[in-house]
């Protein structure tokens, strides 16, 4: 086994907990290079031991192999994100970054509403952004259904990023300059603290 952890500070009126986030917010999903660290499990059981599929097969609708998909690195979103915290969240200002969420293990459900005020949910569009084809064979060929599927894996978005409407499309066009691909995914409306998928 390997395990990794990092240790930070951070000063504790400039922390992005979400406790600003306000219904009418917008929910900015960043795409992830793969699987990143979470699904692997699940993943292996459909693709080696009931696709019958190996490392060097090619991943069907897909150009690359099963290997390649599997073993892409791990994005990290610091470079980019950075410099719009620096920007939109000034000290003693509203911040307009209100909230991030990074897609691990519980996907989607389990991670989104850590950052989420009770009283408000955060309201998925699954239209907004491409499933990537890896996730869309492992759904199909393992028979899962798209609940475990957003709650096991990442479904291509590493990162949720919680902002004020004002913000959301220089948001995305910074990010996309810094190499990262971004899309306007939810809104923030009035619920329990959950996560809906529609």
């Amino acid at each position: 086994d390997v395990s990794g952890t990092i240790v930070g500070v951070v000063d504790h009126a400039s922390m992005v907990d979400g406790r600003q986030t306000e219904s009418g917010d917008v929910v900015l999903g960043l795409k992830a290079s793969g699987l990143h660290t979470n699904g692997y499990s699940l993943a292996r059981r459909i693709l080696f031991d009931q696709a019958k599929l190996r490392p060097s097969s090619r991943l069907p609708g897909c150009g690359e192999t099963v290997g390649d998909a599997l073993m892409k690195v791990h994005r990290s979103y610091f470079k980019a994100v950075h410099p719009l915290l620096k920007r939109y969240n000034l000290p003693r200002k509203t911040p307009k970054i209100k909230a991030m969420a990074h897609i691990t293990g519980g996907g989607f459900q389990d991670n989104i509403p850590r950052s989420l005020p009770s009283g408000l949910d955060a309201r998925i569009e699954l239209n907004r952004w491409p499933i990537p084809p890896l996730f869309q064979y492992l759904a199909k060929a393992g028979k899962v259904s798209q609940k475990e599927m957003f709650h096991v894996f990442n479904m291509g978005i590493g990162l949720t990023m919680t902002v004020h409407p004002s913000i959301a499309k220089s948001c995305v066009q910074s990010l996309k300059r810094r190499g990262h691909q971004a899309w306007p995914i939810g809104t923030i409306v009035q619920g329990k603290g959950q996560v809906q998928l529609v």
